[in-house]
């Protein structure tokens, strides 16, 4: 055998480069679209995996680094396979390091019509122990335009993602991120010290970035865009290996997140997933990923449905719910054109706070003196399905279940319980843990006949759990693997039911989850004009037809503020809140005229890909845009939230052409509309007030105006 060959794998929209020999580590020495001509560098590969284990440091100088893992080095080529499976294309490289005598298997799949490649590894000990530190789901180098200035002629893209202020995208050079040249290569160092890395320590997953990031070259549509699917800890970073950009992603660490596991003989640890996407702009990148997110995840009738939800908590009961105050809603909503209606918290508490009184999940007997029953039986009268809000993992401290339950049910560390926010965290591992709330959620389900659930989650445990686990984050990753199991067997049990993913909004709102949950909540924001951006980046985390967006008028408003809220919602899912129940019949009309236009159009949302004119959006943009695109045109957004009346949406696709454009929503407020065909811009006249518009767009016929 020659001292290094090539193992080419061509699965159809993507090409990837193994070498592979008897003397150095098997590597992906390219990966790129199919016909992309892009030669291969092997100073820049980076091995299949990295690998950190107990008492090694790193084989680059620095171990705060995944990248440079001693293991990783040490790799050698043992065997390949590939084979077709559900629809996919897979390549499997499995390779040995001689020294700890550990198995690594590296897996890649491909479907035969996206640019998508999913990826992962996995551990498997040989003759002796092995503690892991840290393995990668994603290792790969070249990642820059080859022969490029890579720390300024490309751009890094990461999303913040905090409490109401979820999904703001940001775009730095590497220089600005601290990757640069600092002339090594005259020193003959294929490598700095510099890395920038991003990650989340605790449990709730994207509780300050969403685990994703992209790297393009600004001079052309090479780009690469990459998501880690965990609902728990994770870490990815770039750094520079041999003239161009690397990128390592994983999920949990020792050094990010005191996470270690324990392998004995034989015994086997398995990566997070992560995905990555080879394409063009950003346009080109979200919808290839929102298809492969649409066939990892699971199968539910809720996806083709988009029934409206209707939940009483933002900007209305703000969880104070009684049998006094639900009546006028059930009836607002079924006016409205609703068809779920969720109550939200505080129908368990007989206090005057919803947040203190978790666990037990019994209806308040004060709050609802002839039975919550009463309630849900009305909301079922009145055509809606009835939903109910819990936080299934959370206990109350002065809850008699944290007493009932035994100690180590809960997360611990040395003995003692983890407390965040008056809280205990319930451990899914735990067969107590998982019976209590499994009975409690059956018990609700069978006696108000629920179809509808929103798990919340309020609070981040970042120090895990050290009970049966080799490490805190090592229990961590146990629970939240478990969680995610149950979710799937609860709705397995009850296939038509649609369990809503929550955590104060959009703080866990990672791959992950969203493979399990019909829906998710975007964001707790409430303001109407803060709310449109969140809105319109929401296809960037999540699929139309599962991002929940709150949309909550308020008789106090002007008609156009009550527009623009509930227009924030109609290229998503329909979260109505607000004092629906306290609307003038004229401003009921508004919401049924919205509710009307989505139930017209939410059939195409489901298949539809977003598209952004005027680019991802800014938290401060005087003007934001969304679109979906499918087979029959586009739907489009545009919010005006400051700035002249006047704005021009660019439609590069339509220049030259003649374009259909009809409002959908609100046809009863004035909207000034043409279309700039020479310009390829779409032309609208608002009023001087913060106002949006939804409208649909088709090409080919007359031009409206």
């Amino acid at each position: 055998m020659p001292q290094t060959e090539t193992l080419a794998w061509r699965p159809g929209p993507i090409e990837m480069d193994i070498a592979r020999g008897r003397d150095a580590a098997p590597a992906v020495r390219r990966l790129a679209r199919a016909g992309d001509g892009t030669a291969a560098d092997p100073a820049s590969a980076l091995p299949v995996a990295e690998v950190h284990i107990d008492g090694e440091g790193s084989g680059t100088s620095s171990s705060e680094r995944l990248m440079g893992s001693a293991v990783g080095r040490r790799l050698r080529f043992l065997e390949h396979r590939e084979w077709d499976e559900d629809g996919m294309s897979h390549l499997e490289v499995t390779a040995r390091d001689p020294e700890s005598g550990i198995l690594v298997i590296s897996r890649w799949s491909c479907w035969d019509d996206l640019p998508v490649v999913r990826c992962e590894s996995e551990v498997v000990a040989g003759d002796r122990p092995v503690d892991l530190r840290a393995v990668s789901s994603i290792s790969l180098g070249g990642i820059s335009e080859p022969g490029a200035e890579w720390w300024h002629d490309h751009e890094v893209g990461f999303a913040h993602n905090t409490w109401f202020r979820e999904m703001v995208w940001q775009r730095r050079t590497p220089a600005e991120l601290g990757l640069d040249d600092a002339g090594l290569d005259t020193w003959g160092i294929p490598s700095s010290r510099a890395s920038f890395a991003l990650g989340q320590r605790g449990s709730w997953s994207t509780g300050g970035h969403l685990p994703m990031g992209i790297l393009r070259s600004r001079d052309s549509a090479r780009s690469l865009l990459w998501q880690i699917e965990h609902n728990g800890a994770w870490r990815w970073e770039l750094g520079d290996q041999g003239g161009a950009v690397y990128l390592v992603a994983s999920g949990p660490t020792d050094q990010s997140h005191a996470w270690m596991r324990r392998l004995l003989p034989g015994e086997r640890f398995r990566s997070v997933p992560a995905t990555l996407v080879l394409g063009g702009d950003d346009d080109a990148l979200f919808a290839a990923l929102t298809r492969a997110r649409r066939r990892v995840r699971r199968p539910h009738p809720d996806h083709d449905a988009l029934p409206v939800i209707v939940n009483d908590y933002m900007n209305a009961l703000m969880g104070d719910p009684t049998s006094e105050n639900i009546p006028p809603f059930v009836d607002a909503a079924r006016r409205a054109g609703a068809e779920i209606y969720c109550m939200d918290s505080g129908w368990y508490t007989d206090g005057a706070t919803w947040w203190d009184d978790l666990g037990s999940w019994e209806p308040s007997s004060r709050r609802f003196p002839d039975g919550l029953d009463e309630m849900t039986r009305r909301m079922r009268d009145a055509g809606l399905v009835p939903g109910l809000w819990l936080e299934p993992e959370v206990v109350s401290v002065a809850s008699p279940v944290a007493a009932r339950l035994p100690a180590d049910a809960f997360f611990q560390r040395d003995g003692r319980p983890v407390m965040e926010s008056g809280r205990l965290q319930l451990d899914f591992r735990h067969p107590a843990a998982l019976a209590h709330i499994d009975t409690a959620v059956e018990r609700l389900i069978a006696d108000l006949g629920l179809g509808y659930l929103k798990f919340d989650y309020n609070m981040d445990i970042t120090q895990g759990t050290d009970v049966d686990a080799d490490s805190p984050g090592d229990g961590q990753l146990g629970h939240q693997r478990a969680l995610l199991a149950w979710v799937r067997d609860l709705m397995d049990r009850h296939p038509e039911l649609v369990i809503e993913s929550c955590a104060s909004g959009g703080q866990r709102m990672d791959a992950a989850t969203l493979a399990v949950h019909p829906v998710q909540s975007t964001s707790d924001n409430q303001d109407p004009l803060f709310t449109a951006c969140i809105a319109a980046a929401a296809p960037t985390a999540v699929t139309p037809e599962q991002g929940a967006v709150w949309a909550y008028p308020d008789p106090s408003w002007p008609d156009e503020r009550i527009a623009f809220s509930l227009a924030n919602s109609l290229l998503g899912r329909v979260h109505l809140g607000g004092r629906i129940d306290l609307l003038t019949r004229e401003q009921m009309e508004l919401v049924q005229e919205s509710l009307a236009a989505y139930r017209e159009t939410r059939e195409r949302i489901r298949t539809a890909v977003p598209f952004w004119p005027l680019g991802l959006p800014g938290w401060h943009d005087a003007v934001l845009a969304l679109g979906m695109s499918d087979g029959e045109g586009e739907l489009l957004t545009v919010w005006r939230r400051s700035g002249p009346a006047k704005v021009r949406i660019p439609l590069a696709r339509y220049a030259g052409r003649e374009l259909d454009v009809d409002v959908v929503f609100p046809k009863s407020l004035p909207t000034e509309v043409a279309w700039d065909a020479a310009a390829g811009e779409l032309v609208l006249g608002l009023p001087d007030e913060p106002a949006a518009r939804t409208l649909t767009l088709r090409g080919g016929g007359g031009t409206r105006l």
